[in-house]
């Protein structure tokens, strides 16, 4: 298990990589005193499907690069809503719809938002 601050810097840059594919309305979430399943969710929207699966597959690249490779993956077939596992991270990619639809924010009302500007 990585240490927490190691947990949180790897939430911030999976934001970035998101950002780097123009990702939109990019959410970090922490998950530590809400919830067994992740330490944090990087949650963030796309305008097309074809969008969500290159910032999927960009996330993906970048950190098996580091060494560090997705547990369970799920959505590459629809591309509407890619689920990334890494375990202490939970990577969520949607289509704008199916993020309004869904509405995992509001599902999760109890986690606390960390506030993220993408680094330039």
């Amino acid at each position: 298990m990585q240490e927490m601050q190691e947990i949180k810097d790897l939430a911030f840059e999976i934001a970035n990589l998101v950002d780097d594919r123009k990702g939109e309305d990019i959410l970090l979430m922490d998950l530590t005193n809400s919830s067994n399943l992740a330490d944090y969710y990087v949650v963030a929207s796309a305008s097309s499907d074809r969008q969500v699966g290159a910032i999927a597959e960009h996330i993906e690249d970048e950190l098996e690069k580091q060494g560090i490779f997705v547990k369970r993956k799920d959505g590459h077939r629809s591309k509407k809503w890619i689920i990334l596992d890494y375990v202490d991270i939970i990577v969520h990619i949607f289509y704008k719809e199916e993020r309004e639809f869904y509405k995992l924010e509001k599902v999760l009302a109890n986690s606390k938002i960390i506030e993220f500007n993408a680094a330039n």
